[in-house]
């Protein structure tokens, strides 16, 4: 998810009462909650799809959610005492206990890849003892309604507070919604997967029920056909049946790539990382890589791979 999300999740936690458990809890819930996305510093030193292999792994494994909230808490202890000995530690913040800075740190942390878990680009839980995807296809990365909800509840509860009221039941109240609403979106996903998005056969060879952006409640039908196409009940173009459309641009037979990959780390990190590869055919009439998950006909550029070097071999029973 977003980091937004993330940020208010460990707020709202904090309201809901965790936030009196040590000086400095908010700080540690907060940032804790987006700890594990140290690893958007590959930017640094990974070129294009690069990225998309590295991303949501190391960083979201379990050592690293044990390793760096212990450093959070290390630092969030060492600022309170270093505030205390220059006579700048705030009167009102309460006693500082490295156990449950440490503890809400964990907490915030462990949220994140929970969160991130809930869409279709998915998370790798055990790494670095098993670079396996999971993905929750449950909520979009960017949720508005999480966000009013969130936010709403952070302000309203914070209000409360500062005019002497309980926070802790508008928080409470705010995470037994959200994890009801949470609830409704996997059950709508759920039952999406049931009958594969379609009511009768030839059902799709694999698909994907992708939660949509504002209405939250829908899902983006992709699929892959029997002849090797990916379809979507969003994309532009022929109809393909049961509600499909085909691309409009030409989808070309993908190949075993597997041993350019060993020479080409784009290409290696893009495969690692693509959950519904397909190729279209460029100009030049070459391949270049898409994931169906992340294919916008509008935007042909996003999260895609040339390969100059691979011809574009049309697929069977395709009428391009």
């Amino acid at each position: 998810m977003d980091n937004l999300t993330h940020s208010l999740v460990g707020a709202v936690m904090g309201q809901a009462g965790l936030k009196r458990k040590t000086g400095l809890a908010m700080p540690a819930l907060i940032i804790g909650a987006n700890l594990p996305d140290v690893d958007a510093a590959c930017f640094f030193w990974l070129e294009g799809t690069e990225h998309l292999g590295f991303r949501r792994g190391i960083t979201h494994g379990p050592p690293a959610l044990v390793i760096l909230p212990l450093i959070l808490a290390g630092l969030l202890w060492g600022f309170d005492r270093w505030q205390a000995k220059r006579g700048m530690r705030p009167e009102k913040r309460v006693t500082v206990h490295f156990g449950w800075l440490y503890a809400l740190s964990f907490l915030g942390a462990l949220s994140h890849p929970l969160l991130d878990w809930m869409n279709v680009y998915g998370v790798r839980f055990w790494e670095p003892f098993a670079p396996t995807w999971a993905y929750g296809d449950t909520l979009f990365i960017v949720d508005v309604w999480l966000w009013a909800l969130l936010i709403v509840s952070v302000w309203w509860g914070y209000a409360k507070e500062k005019s002497g009221g309980n926070q802790r039941p508008i928080a409470r109240g705010a995470i037994a919604i959200m994890l009801g609403y949470i609830a409704l979106n996997w059950t709508i996903t759920w039952m999406a997967y049931q009958n594969k998005g379609v009511t009768a056969e030839p059902y799709p060879e694999q698909f994907i029920a992708s939660p949509q952006p504002v209405l939250s409640l829908g899902r983006e039908r992709i699929a892959r056909l029997y002849d090797g196409r990916w379809v979507s009940s969003t994309w532009e173009g022929e109809d393909a049946g049961y509600g499909y459309r085909h691309s409009a641009e030409t989808q070309c037979l993908l190949p075993d790539l597997s041993e350019q990959s060993r020479d080409n780390s784009q290409l290696d990190a893009f495969l690692f990382w693509s959950r519904a590869p397909f190729g279209t055919r460029a100009k030049d009439g070459s391949l270049v890589l898409h994931d169906a998950r992340f294919y916008d006909p509008r935007a042909r550029e996003r999260f895609s791979l040339a390969l100059p070097d691979v011809k574009c071999e049309p697929l069977p029973h395709s009428s391009s």
